[in-house]
């Protein structure tokens, strides 16, 4: 006799383990959410579940395997850089654990990881050794069992992780100083995202100088569906380079301000519009903070990373319209406006 099918509070509970393996293997909101509907369907109709969050993080990850394929293409023609869907605010990770992880606090620390930094990493793996990757590294799954999920021999699946943690730990290596975990916020990085704050009110390259790493860069996602002027269209590295590009933005007095967030589970900020222009939210940045090896040191920003594409925003609440930004800005470039301010809510 075979059990009977989940009922819809079990369906409830694995919904947020689906979509963390989801989200986490395709980087996209709206992709992951058609994932984990379809996966939830799936297990739905399955009997004789044993084991559901290991079941319901198989079907997730076979079918994210096979959109990710076909992403791949799509991303390879984006317009400018691409980076993962924001979200906004404390980013758990439920563990389906098959097994324990092989070592408990590289298994915390990776948990930490999981936020826009880590998946911009992931990016770099192809879509079997990104599975591979995390059915083990980061669910504890044993290596035979990540193989029956991708489809693949047990040596296959060892390789594969091996493969992608050697590519993960070779971008990881920061110059500037050991990067700290990019999904933690600590006090001292709290403060630099306040001091970043009285740089933007400043306007002044001096100001971003005192804040960034000598090899930090700065990288939009606008998808080309942002006005000119509004998202660079590749990345800006060097310190100085950063500091003058960000200066400049700040000059320009757009009718817009800062809110303080967690961004993919790192400090942040979102970028919202004024009253003036109707509200709404502009786009986010994700700070990634690294420190020198000495003790006592500066933290400093080696990264920041914005998105600016609507179709990745809307699951954040009301847009701005951009229309009105770019309307405002013409009509007022002879004009001198106060820089982006912080708004505390």
């Amino acid at each position: 006799m075979t059990s009977p099918a989940l009922d819809d509070a079990a369906l409830d509970r694995l919904r947020p383990l689906a979509f963390s393996v989801a989200y986490r293997m395709l980087g996209s909101v709206a992709e992951a959410e058609d994932v984990v509907q379809e996966a939830l369907t799936r297990v739905a109709q399955a009997e004789d579940v044993r084991n559901p969050d290991a079941f319901v993080t198989t079907v997730t990850t076979r079918l994210a395997i096979d959109v990710l394929r076909s992403a791949r293409v799509r991303r390879e023609s984006y317009v400018g850089e691409w980076l993962p869907e924001p979200l906004v605010g404390p980013v758990h990770l439920p563990v389906a654990m098959a097994a324990p992880p092989p070592d408990a606090a590289g298994h915390a620390e990776l948990a930490d990881d999981l936020s826009t930094a880590f998946l911009v990493l992931l990016e770099t793996l192809t879509p079997t050794e990104r599975a591979a990757f995390l059915l083990h590294d980061v669910l504890g799954f044993p290596h035979r069992e990540a193989a029956d999920v991708i489809g693949t021999t047990e040596v296959a699946a060892r390789q594969l992780a091996s493969r992608a943690r050697r590519r993960i730990a070779e971008r990881r290596t920061a110059p500037a100083g050991p990067a700290r975990p990019a999904g933690t916020t600590t006090p001292r990085a709290e403060e630099l995202v306040t001091r970043f704050l009285a740089a933007c009110e400043d306007g002044a390259v001096e100001a971003f100088l005192e804040l960034l790493a000598q090899d930090v860069v700065l990288t939009g996602d606008s998808g080309g569906n942002v006005p000119p002027g509004m998202s660079v269209t590749k990345p800006v590295a060097g310190r100085v380079a950063v500091a003058r590009l960000l200066a400049g933005f700040m000059k320009r007095g757009a009718p817009l301000h800062f809110e303080r967030a967690l961004v993919g589970g790192a400090p942040g900020l979102l970028i919202m519009a004024d009253d003036a222009v109707g509200g709404g939210l502009i786009g986010t940045w994700s700070f990634e903070v690294t420190e020198a090896a000495e003790p006592g040191s500066d933290v400093r920003l080696v990264a920041i990373r914005g998105v600016l594409n609507p179709e990745k925003l809307r699951h954040l609440g009301p847009l701005a319209d951009l229309s009105r930004m770019r309307e405002w800005l013409t009509s007022s470039r002879s004009r001198t406006r106060p820089a982006p301010r912080a708004r505390t809510t």
